[in-house]
């Protein structure tokens, strides 16, 4: 059936195809992003009891921080909280140059988010949820970590960093 028979202006049929054509490639883009770019979506880990994360003797966020798994992988206990005062705990990590670091983040108050600057990591920290992802860090140099979802009125001074040596 032609365009003539179905009564598409052209003008509409114009802008049907380019449509199409953003849909194709937006799906391309995608596509490159999950697959070449090795981007990766943060799915729950575990969950713990956001009451006694922080204080459970069994919990790793108990006493947050970087543990090296073997030569050049680490795993990072990152607590997130709001109260008393908005903070990560530890505010600081420090690894060597080519290091592979899991994240895992929790928070025992309310929702925050996690973006360690020049990576891609950016997920949200969910009370009594896990988030995990892992970043590889090949270059030298101090990535600063944000809290991206509004959590109170001190949210602007919530950061950390990851401190990559040579």
């Amino acid at each position: 059936m032609s365009t003539k028979q179905m009564h598409i202006d052209p003008y509409e049929r114009n802008w049907m195809i380019f449509s199409a054509i953003l849909l194709v490639l937006f799906a391309t883009a995608v596509s490159v992003a999950a697959f070449g770019m090795g981007i990766q979506v943060p799915a729950p880990e575990t969950r713990v009891d956001p009451r006694t994360v922080a204080v459970d003797p069994n919990s790793p966020w108990s006493n947050p921080g970087l543990r090296e798994i073997e030569p050049g992988k680490y795993d990072a206990y990152i607590l997130a909280h709001a109260i008393p005062n908005w903070e990560y705990l530890p505010k600081e990590i420090t690894v060597p140059a080519g290091s592979s670091v899991s994240f895992y983040v929790t928070s025992g108050d309310v929702q925050h988010g996690f973006k360690i600057q020049d990576t891609n990591a950016n997920f949200m920290v969910i009370p009594g949820q896990v988030s995990k992802l892992t970043v590889k860090f090949d270059e030298p140099g101090t990535y600063n970590f944000i809290c991206t979802e509004y959590c109170g009125s001190g949210h602007a001074i919530m950061y950390g960093a990851v401190i990559v040596t040579p």
